[in-house]
């Protein structure tokens, strides 16, 4: 890390939003519980559920998509530009809409082209939104993220959904206590394993959408080539780009796909790439791999207690190697473009 003064603006930025991310999602948590409530009435009404969403939104999603299929609710997350594309039919779902500005282009025409429908809820950060206006919504605390890559506003987004999973039947104490009581893991060992790698492909089984949230994270910050693919998706076929140059994250959960992700980490070991593994399944480390260890624990208790962490490593990682990591030079913090 270089020294505050001499920090670039856009980290300076996105540390802010960070320092206030736990406290905002508890509260965005404790706030929300009337409004989830009507939600999970909805979504356990009909048993069906589309989540929506673009960049970190739909990463979100796909953290929380297994989630509530754990609970017996058909579930599918989706690009909201796809949907507009290539339609799901709505009829019978319930969608949520998640958008952390609540203006984004996609949003605005998905409402534009189907009127919304009275089945329709967003979750977003900005209560004064678009979004916010034209669906009944979650409204995330402390207002709409200004840093360019997401991190407060991923953080606050998996609170809202803790809000409705706990209304759905979920005990929420396990990830309420990852909130307050934030693990201290040491990053530098993964920095030093990936000093000397081009590019990274993150991978997990059930915590895939914690991948994809972190894959876009590196990209956006470091502007190198960084992309998630599932676990069994990486084993069919893309393994033959492993090697040293290729960084390697995974995610490993105290959940049933566990051996799963430790196979894949011997494998990719053994192709000489580095390997860092998030890990909280409780199980013994995999050998030859750099190991982050986390308290045992599975689905959104997993998520926020490993998110900060995983945040602050591709920080870390872009600023060994752009100058003004976190200043955009080709994007917006909202997408008012398709």
């Amino acid at each position: 890390m270089t020294s505050n003064d001499k920090r670039p603006l856009g980290l300076q930025a996105i540390d802010r939003e960070m320092a206030r991310q736990n406290a905002d999602a508890i509260a965005s948590f404790e706030g929300n519980g009337e409004q989830a409530k009507t939600a999970a009435a909805s979504i356990g009404g009909t048993g069906r559920l589309l989540l929506l969403g673009m960049g970190g939104s739909h990463a979100v999603n796909r953290a929380v998509e297994p989630l509530y299929r754990g609970l017996g609710i058909e579930t599918i997350a989706v690009t909201l530009s796809e949907q507009l594309g290539m339609p799901l039919p709505i009829g019978g779902r319930i969608v949520l809409v998640t958008s952390q500005s609540g203006e984004s282009a996609e949003v605005l025409r998905w409402f534009a082209e189907t009127g919304g429908t009275r089945d329709t809820f967003g979750l977003t950060l900005e209560g004064t939104s678009f979004l916010a206006r034209s669906a009944p919504s979650l409204i995330g605390a402390g207002g709409t993220e200004l840093a360019f890559a997401a991190t407060r506003s991923l953080t606050v987004s998996f609170a809202l959904h803790l809000a409705i999973l706990a209304a759905l039947g979920t005990d929420p104490a396990p990830a309420l206590a990852a909130l307050k009581a934030p693990a201290e893991v040491d990053i530098q060992p993964a920095l030093s394993a990936f000093g000397d790698v081009g590019a990274v492909v993150t991978s997990g089984r059930r915590l895939q959408g914690l991948a994809e949230a972190l894959a876009l994270g590196l990209t956006e910050l470091s502007r190198r080539p960084c992309f998630s693919l599932e676990g069994g998706q990486l084993r069919h076929g893309p393994m033959e780009m492993l090697g040293p140059e290729i960084g390697v994250v995974l995610f490993r959960g105290q959940d049933a796909t566990a051996d799963l992700v430790t196979a894949t980490a011997v494998s990719a070991v053994e192709t000489g790439a580095p390997v860092v593994i998030f890990d909280s399944s409780g199980m013994v480390p995999v050998e030859g791999a750099t190991m982050l260890g986390f308290e045992p624990a599975d689905g959104l208790a997993a998520i926020l207690a490993m998110l900060p962490v995983a945040q602050r490593f591709m920080i870390a990682f872009a600023e060994s190697r752009v100058e003004n990591a976190g200043t955009p030079v080709r994007s917006t913090k909202i997408t008012r473009s398709e």
